[in-house]
């Protein structure tokens, strides 16, 4: 069975953006990376859920980049402060202690940096 989305299919088909294909190439390579991940659109763009919650959400404007926001559901949680999260590669910003933000400004920063990501979102939906 597919963790795809026929909703965010629909979704990607009407994008336009400039870097559409590799918004398009990193949502692939997240949902083939486990089968728990799950995918809705969410804040008008394409977001990755774990354990029915939203965990990895794209930000698709300003249309000059892509970015992926990581975060901890739709609220703060009562750990937010005391939450920490390793970044080996130094891709997120950071900013709430508890929200990080990957931002790709071209191609090929997604190129470079998918099996980075790809491992980050995997880490990250079980912080």
């Amino acid at each position: 069975m597919s963790n795809r989305s026929g909703a965010v299919d629909d979704f990607m088909a009407k994008l336009d953006h400039p870097m559409k294909a590799g918004v398009e190439e990193l949502r692939s390579a997240i949902l083939a990376s486990n089968g728990a991940i799950s995918e809705q659109v969410k804040w008008n763009a394409p977001s990755f859920r774990y354990g029915g919650e939203d965990r990895v959400t794209f930000r698709l404007r300003p249309g000059d980049r892509v970015q992926l926001i990581f975060h901890r559901g739709a609220k703060v949680r009562s750990d937010a402060a005391g939450f920490t999260f390793d970044d080996p590669a130094g891709l997120l910003t950071w900013p709430a202690s508890d929200r990080g933000v990957v931002t790709f400004p071209d191609r090929e920063s997604i190129e470079l940096h998918k099996a980075a990501v790809v491992s980050l979102v995997n880490r990250w939906i079980e912080a």
